[in-house]
């Protein structure tokens, strides 16, 4: 639909790349909104008060909109070329409800660039996330040191109850036995690890490959007196060859990649015992679609992928898992990224002056495109219980076992 001459040059090109902006702008947005160009130009979409203004300081080639939407703009926004007044969150919400959107349109996509899942390769992409630093995530994650969607359950929950909540909602998802084992793939800082083995007394076992995380949690085993009762390894869960009567993962299979997620749950399979349980959290589509941002790609999850139910059910069939449950919580993923943008903007000063202006303004777009993204439903985060056996064979007949465990477990 759009077209861009690059033999037009100097004037005569900023006024087409205008004419451009403007047809982008107004096919992406059904809300109100100003924009303001880089010539001083004011123009308004739709009735009513705008919800934001966008403010374009710099010409940005049409033609590196037209191979990376989301990159340019996002690149913009870090730069100081775009700035946004008003809400940045609801923006990208009304741009995801837009068919026609530059976050949408068959016309700004491209084929999934070709991206390494190599152990080395795996390793160096979760430390470019995770090892930024303890000290920079303890600034807004709450005191459990939880970077995972929360689980709500009340209005009145805070932060730290709702990452309670999710932790023993999964643990009392798999209808664990005191004196079972567990392995947590990507176990973080390591909450889960530590509420099974106090509070289910599980022999818990966790992998990671944040070196950072690692130490994190073999620190705390030794402070907490937990040798022998929880296990923390510096290893790719593909390298992993014992076997648990239980397997969690939770915001892991978005960074195996598209091509190794037939052998992310292979593996899931391989690491349970005969009918054991597994609980799988992780970041979802519910819709067909390119499952990579590039701009995410580039900055945030270098390798990652979203894969989407159909194509996760797939995969569980194909590694003869049996699905018992599927729970969304796309709802709680946006409460808990509007938390987390809130936290992170209480430390502003603080961030920028340890970490640079650019960071900052990667981290706020970041994480307020995606609650963003989840408001609007392009991504969701969904719970699959599975068993390695025919379905639901160590599990009680109904559903209710989960909530009366979740209330005896504090679960509000």
């Amino acid at each position: 639909m759009f077209s861009y001459n690059t033999n037009i040059v100097g004037k005569g090109e900023i006024m087409l790349d205008k004419t451009i902006y403007k047809q982008i702008f107004k096919s992406s947005f059904d809300a109100p909104i100003d924009v303001e160009f880089w010539d001083g130009e004011k123009v308004s979409y739709g009735q009513g008060d705008p919800i934001a203004t966008i403010i374009l300081h710099e010409v940005m080639p049409i033609k590196d909109i037209m191979a990376h939407a989301s990159l340019t703009f996002g690149e913009a926004y870090m730069d100081g070329k775009i700035e946004i007044k008003g809400n940045l969150q609801q923006l990208v919400k009304i741009a995801y409800d837009s068919k026609e959107s530059f976050l949408n349109g068959s016309k700004f996509s491209k084929l999934i660039p070709k991206h390494s899942h190599s152990e080395n390769k795996s390793k160096a992409d979760v430390q470019s996330h995770y090892d930024i630093g303890n000290d920079f995530y303890n600034m807004w994650l709450d005191p459990t040191m939880t970077y995972s969607c929360a689980y709500f359950v009340s209005e009145k929950d805070t932060l730290e109850d709702a990452q309670w909540n999710k932790v023993r909602h999964i643990l009392n998802k798999l209808h664990a036995q005191s004196g079972e084992t567990l392995l947590d793939i990507g176990c973080g800082w390591g909450t889960l690890l530590f509420t099974a083995a106090k509070e289910y007394n599980l022999e818990a076992t966790g992998v990671t490959l944040s070196q950072q995380q690692y130490d994190f949690v073999s620190n705390k085993i030794k402070e907490e007196g937990l040798e022998g009762r929880v296990h923390v390894y510096l290893e790719d869960y593909r390298e992993l060859k014992d076997t648990y009567d239980h397997v969690t993962s939770v915001g892991m299979f978005e960074h195996v990649g598209k091509e190794n997620l037939g052998e992310y749950f292979n593996q899931v399979n391989n690491l349970l015992t005969e009918n054991g349980t597994a609980l799988i959290h992780g970041i979802t589509g519910q819709h067909d679609g390119a499952g990579v941002d590039a701009w995410i790609n580039k900055y945030i999850f270098p390798g990652g992928y979203i894969p989407n139910i159909a194509e996760n059910v797939g995969h569980i069939i194909d590694a003869s898992l049996q699905v018992d449950d599927i729970e969304p919580l796309r709802r709680h993923y946006q409460k808990t990224l509007e938390i987390w943008t809130t936290n992170f903007h209480k430390v502003e000063e603080e961030v920028i002056s340890k970490y640079g202006e650019r960071f900052y303004r990667m981290w706020d777009l970041y994480l307020q495109a995606c609650a963003g993204s989840f408001e609007a439903g392009n991504i969701d985060v969904v719970q699959y219980l599975l068993t390695k056996g025919p379905s639901g064979t160590n599990l009680p007949m109904t559903r209710s076992y989960i909530y009366h465990a979740d209330v005896a477990s504090g679960v509000k």
